[in-house]
């Protein structure tokens, strides 16, 4: 699936603006991650894009996050392998089963994706200035971004290195200006953020815990299938 069909389809359930934003970043991390590590990129950046489609739907409820998204896929004719992947993204019912790359991956880039923006925050809204240094620090500070779950990103360490990763996901996130010509991750309105509201911002960049999720987007209704 091109990039353009994808985000298409993602526009037919996700309305919320910081969603949509998550759901870029995460893919085009995962893209940056398949380019390092030799895998098909357009594969992994439509997964990225596409693994929170749902969200708008389950209304908080975990046990259908991921299952529902895959379920829309099918809808839609998405190869089953790919709409399986994006089931089985919810950690908070397959934590500690992801042994493939794909999957490995994008538990990584679904929480890095927020930690680096938030970075990027404090840096002054320029993904340019952020580096590994910054991210690597940042990450150590739990009060920081505290919605970007680090156990999620450690898990990348299986396949690269942290600090490699970091570098990935930075590169990923700025090649959406240079594919695109535009900050598809932080418009006018985010660039005037200040640091003292990151950890509000890094709630749309992360899949918290039940509890945790359902106050995570209080201002998403819940919506009834296109």
């Amino acid at each position: 699936m091109e990039r353009s069909a994808a985000i298409a389809l993602l526009c037919q359930y996700v309305h919320e603006v910081g969603l949509k934003k998550h759901c870029l970043a995460t893919g085009a991390i995962m893209r940056a991650l398949a380019a390092r590590l030799g895998e098909d990129e357009e594969l992994w950046e439509t997964i990225g894009i596409l693994h929170d489609i749902d969200f708008e739907l389950i209304c908080g409820d975990m046990q259908l996050h991921g299952a529902k998204g895959a379920e829309i896929l099918g809808k839609h004719g998405i190869d089953p392998a790919l709409a399986g992947i994006v089931q089985r993204h919810n950690h908070t019912l397959y934590s500690g089963t992801y042994t493939r790359p794909v999957e490995i991956a994008l538990q990584a880039a679904d929480s890095a994706s927020g930690l680096v923006t938030a970075c990027a925050l404090v840096k002054g809204s320029r993904i340019s200035d952020v580096t590994v240094k910054t991210v690597t620090k940042k990450a150590k500070e739990k009060s920081f971004a505290a919605g970007c779950d680090r156990s999620r990103i450690a898990l990348i360490a299986q396949i690269i290195e942290l600090p490699d990763f970091y570098a990935v996901a930075i590169d990923g996130l700025m090649g959406i200006r240079k594919r695109t010509g535009s900050d598809l991750i932080m418009g006018n309105r985010q660039k005037r953020i200040r640091a003292s509201r990151i950890n509000r911002t890094s709630r749309y960049y992360d899949q918290p815990g039940p509890a945790e999720k359902r106050s995570a987007y209080p201002a998403l209704a819940c919506r009834s299938s296109p």
